[in-house]
């Protein structure tokens, strides 16, 4: 493979599926060296040597869903469950903005007791109380109108990966009573309202082929989303897949290049699960061109609760310690935490 063909993505911001196959399996160290470290230019060249931080507050872990990968899977009995309470989403939030950031990401499964009002009424009290701050919320599919109500009340940004552009391979992800095709319409729906959209992949889920992460990469092409976070699979010990090998890290950070070259301007965070599979994984990953990181606020009695998947890192760090270690991490690349 010529190694031009990554002057023409940079350049063109696409390639042919057969090039962008080659990418992904390709053997050529200089090739994929020249990919990341054209990707990190690129990401430097919008955005400095700041990488954005993002509160992440993981509000509950009840889920209706019993997608066949994830630990807070309805089937599986023996997650101990919890639910944040408003108020102690607030003070999360506090401690947050006493930090320094300056976006609060509400995550959490498809809890049933997360009522429509419920959502709406965090929502305004966070707006009012920190009108500057940016909203993020990451709470599943949901009707079309909660969206809405929820982008009125102050909501900015909406994070929903579609996990794969392949109907079938979806379906071997999760129960039949989940369809793929309502996964699209509702990314295509938060665009529609307003929202900064964001949508993403696992990498290496079971099954998975590296034509479908080609689809993956032409799907979101077709999006332009604001948002792109994939990360490695991760296995977890009580789900059906507890058996199957992790994702590639490597495969993970190609594809971050090349979304950086492909999107140059989009939110690319160095997820979690690639410090999970890696003890430097997020640095590779802004290495590779990402531009954020997801800091944990959320109560250190409940995190470990939180287990999409095992062997999560910063289980134990209070936010401001969590914070300080990746500002040390950051120093070490040159790079600073916004």
């Amino acid at each position: 493979m010529k190694h031009d063909v990554i002057d023409i993505l940079r350049k063109e911001r696409s390639l042919a599926d057969a090039e962008l196959r080659e990418l992904l399996v390709s053997d050529d160290n200089e090739l994929i060296a020249k990919l990341k470290s054209q990707a990190q230019e690129v990401a430097v060249s919008v955005f400095g040597h700041e990488i954005k931080s993002r509160g992440l507050i993981e509000i509950s872990n009840y889920c209706k869903n019993n997608c066949l990968y994830c630990g807070i899977r309805a089937g599986n009995a023996d997650v101990e469950r919890y639910r944040l309470s408003a108020e102690e989403i607030w003070e999360c939030c506090e401690q947050g903005d006493l930090l320094g950031f300056q976006t609060f990401v509400l995550q959490g499964g498809e809890d049933v007791r997360h009522t429509t009002e419920w959502i709406e009424m965090v929502v305004r009290e966070i707006r009012r109380r920190w009108p500057e701050k940016a909203i993020t919320l990451s709470l599943g599919e949901r009707p079309d109108e909660d969206y809405e109500r929820w982008f009125a009340a102050g909501a900015d940004r909406y994070l929903l990966r579609h996990e794969t552009a392949n109907a079938e391979h979806y379906g071997r992800l999760h129960p039949e009573v989940m369809s793929f095709e309502n996964r699209m319409r509702c990314l295509q729906t938060l665009k529609r309202i307003g929202y900064e959209t964001g949508t993403g992949m696992m990498v290496g889920s079971p099954y998975q082929t590296v034509d479908d992460l080609v689809a993956d990469l032409r799907f979101i092409e077709r999006l332009q989303p604001q948002m792109i976070g994939i990360g490695p699979f991760v296995s977890h010990r009580d789900t059906p897949f507890a058996e199957c090998a992790s994702g590639s890290v490597e495969t993970t950070l190609r594809l971050i290049a090349i979304l950086r070259l492909m999107h140059p301007k989009a939110n690319i965070p160095a997820t979690t699960s690639l410090g999970t599979l890696a003890k430097d994984g997020r640095e590779q990953g802004i290495m590779a061109g990402a531009n954020v990181v997801m800091p944990n606020l959320s109560p250190v009695s409940q995190r470990k609760k939180y287990a999409l998947y095992d062997n999560k890192i910063c289980m134990d760090l209070e936010a401001a310690e969590s914070r300080r270690a990746i500002e040390e991490q950051l120093a070490k690349l040159g790079y600073f935490l916004s």
